[in-house]
């Protein structure tokens, strides 16, 4: 009897209940590793507040200018006014992030954003209000322009930040994280701003729920700038530094794509990663005609499509923060980017929604999955003296692949003769792209450099926190 009451009470006391919490704590810490350090919190919250923001202000930005024009045009070159600058800008922030300490860098891309969006509020509430006829197409472009240059300036200094504020090995953690505050901010600032807008237009104030979101997102900033003065951690990298600033910048710049292409492992990351923007992450201009001829749900299924590829990276940047070995990080690497290929096929081949929702989430995953990784790898084996400017040449290389690749996709699937077949269209665009990655993948095997990573091999060479 009393045997029993022996295993009761350990059970109830200090067993299973305690063992099951330690299990939960344990593997809870896993994935949030590195928010126990202060200043990467700080930062994570800084970014997450700003992200979210900036995809507050694509959205409202774009409602205010059609409901005023009415035209698709004006909104389409009020949102590339705010994504160009991460391709024209970057050669710029990396040189900011490696000239100045990073902090400050970060510091001032968030004042900057937080006037801007004043201005854009004030701006709004007026030619809502009082003056008819005031908003303009291009006046919004410029303050588009001016957010996404601060935005494109303000990435690549914390990006280059993280590695400073988390041990090594918990790099992968740290950046993991970072990026899901990317993913997440999605839902949250897209979401948020949506649910306002429904909210205002029911009660007929949909003039005034357009302006408080405006508002809402300088509230955003303003705490993103206070968490950028909150931070401890000094870094600042090593730049060229003559009497000449010009000569400064150019020499710079230079030392930067120098160092990429003069890293064998670097040099192969890039290029992997330039492989899988162009042929498999390259799809939104492309969504529209799936939904509308392929599934036959019409232009509303694009938003639940882009929806299925969030989530699918919000659980894919989550799962792989709790990765904390470099032999599992190659075979993901391998994995996801064989994911990756097979994930737009399946797309282009689904005759329902159901089974078209399921292949963008498992796309989005590949896709999140496959970047992060080459984020984190990019940071561990850049020097901390040109992890800004390394940073800017791996943005100018996605990101002005992921455009052109857009463009010219658009282009193939808007041809008539090629639109009109739905299984000629978009589909085969997707196809082609997502198979021919997979060829890629298969052929990196033979390169010395890309099969150290599958194999868990990489070499880290980085000045981290320990």
């Amino acid at each position: 009897m009393r045997i029993q009451r022996g295993i009761r009470k350990w059970r109830t006391d200090i067993g299973i209940p305690r063992i099951l919490s330690g299990y939960v704590a344990i593997v809870g810490s896993r994935y949030t590793a590195a928010l126990a350090y202060g200043d990467y919190r700080t930062l994570w919250i800084a970014n997450l507040s700003s992200a979210s923001a900036a995809w507050a202000l694509i959205v409202a930005r774009a409602t205010l200018v059609y409901s005023e024009s009415g035209s698709n045009l004006e909104v389409g070159l009020v949102t590339f006014a705010a994504m160009i600058p991460r391709v024209l800008v970057t050669p710029i922030s990396g040189y900011l992030s490696d000239r100045f300490d990073r902090r400050r860098v970060i510091a001032v891309m968030y004042a900057i954003n937080l006037v801007q969006t004043l201005v854009l509020a004030g701006y709004a509430l007026i030619g809502l209000y009082f003056v008819d006829g005031l908003i303009q197409g291009w006046h919004l472009s410029i303050l588009s322009l001016i957010n996404g240059s601060a935005r494109a300036s303000q990435m690549p200094a914390s990006q280059a930040l993280v590695p400073n504020l988390v041990p090594r090995r918990l790099l992968l953690n740290g950046i993991a994280l970072n990026q899901a505050t990317m993913q997440g901010s999605r839902f949250f600032g897209a979401g948020v701003t949506a649910a306002v807008l429904f909210a205002m237009s029911l009660a007929g104030l949909g003039a005034v729920g357009t302006a408080g979101v405006f508002f809402m997102c300088a509230g955003m900033y303003l705490l993103s700038l206070v968490q950028a003065f909150r931070l401890k951690t000094p870094s600042t990298g090593s730049v060229y530094q003559g009497s000449n600033f010009m000569v400064n910048f150019l020499v710079s710049v230079w030392d930067g794509i120098r160092y990429v292409y003069r890293t064998p492992i670097l040099r192969a990351i890039v290029f992997m990663a330039l492989f899988h923007c162009s042929l498999t992450m390259s799809f939104e201009s492309l969504l529209p005609l799936v939904s509308d001829m392929r599934l036959n749900v019409g232009q509303e299924g694009v938003g639940l499509l882009m929806m299925a590829v969030g989530g699918g990276a919000m659980v894919a940047v989550i799962a792989i923060a709790g990765v904390n070995t470099e032999s599992m990080r190659g075979k993901l690497f391998l994995n996801l980017g064989v994911i990756s290929g097979l994930a737009p096929a399946i797309l282009a081949l689904s005759v329902n929604m159901p089974l078209a929702l399921a292949a963008a989430a498992f796309m989005g995953a590949a896709q999140a999955g496959f970047m992060t990784l080459t984020h984190t790898m990019i940071q561990s084996v850049t020097d901390d003296s040109v992890r800004g400017r390394v940073g800017s040449v791996y943005s100018i290389h996605i990101g002005g692949m992921m455009a052109c690749a857009n463009l010219v996709n658009g282009w193939l699937a808007d041809i008539p003769w090629f639109a009109n077949v739905p299984l000629i269209g978009a589909t085969i665009v997707l196809l082609v792209g997502g198979v021919g990655f997979i060829f890629v993948m298969l052929a990196s095997w033979q390169a010395l450099t890309i099969r150290q990573i599958y194999r868990g091999e990489l070499t880290y060479s980085v000045a981290a926190a320990d």
